[in-house]
């Protein structure tokens, strides 16, 4: 299963320019995601119960599983970090070189939800991936993802790091014997690009 996350304009990825300005005051940042990121990972995951719908990681071992998953070559995991590069979040993208596509998914650790944090590093990453290579970025032209129709905070973030709505697979998931629809939402390199601050990238 794969985890679930005006006018048209010019985008800057046509040219390889970057459209968010970024705020380094508040500490956090993003960095790539390492196998010592186990730990926090787990920590995480036991944040909240809503975690568990982005996999099963109950133990250390089970972390260091998740992340060795996340590094697979198919994938560009990014860390959301704070002030001393602790890792509080994450967005990755399940890239399908074929197409210059991503499946694009996002978790946030609970105590650092509610302040637009994970909007700034999913607008952030889907900026660098849209990107051409030539222009620094990661080559993609399309963007997907899907959250669940109840979810509204998920949905936020997508609309806020420039998502648009595409449809709805009824009855995606089973969830405590309930059906639940799934909106699928995209972004192509073409769309407008979200004006909101970013985050600095940390080597």
């Amino acid at each position: 299963m794969r985890p679930t996350t005006d006018d048209a304009s010019r985008s800057p990825a046509a040219s390889g320019a970057s459209a968010l300005p970024t705020t380094p005051e508040d500490g956090y940042g993003l960095r790539p995601v390492g196998a010592e990121d186990a730990l926090a990972v787990l920590g995480a995951f036991r944040s909240a119960p809503d975690m568990a719908r982005q996999g099963g990681v109950r133990t250390l071992e089970q972390a260091h599983e998740q992340v060795a998953w996340l590094l697979a070559p198919q994938r560009r995991a990014t860390a959301i970090v704070d002030a001393e590069d602790w890792l509080v979040g994450l967005v990755a993208i399940t890239v399908d070189e074929e197409n210059r596509s991503g499946w694009f998914f996002y978790w946030l650790r609970a105590e650092h939800r509610g302040r637009g944090l994970a909007s700034r590093a999913a607008a952030t990453v889907a900026d660098r991936a849209l990107t051409p290579t030539a222009g620094g970025g990661w080559g993609l032209e399309r963007l997907e993802l899907g959250h669940r129709v109840n979810n509204p905070a998920s949905a936020a973030v997508a609309r806020a790091a420039g998502f648009v709505d595409e449809g709805v697979e009824r009855g995606k998931f089973l969830i405590d014997g309930e059906r639940l629809d799934v909106r699928i939402c995209g972004r192509l390199r073409s769309d407008p690009w979200p004006a909101l601050p970013g985050l600095p990238w940390r080597p």
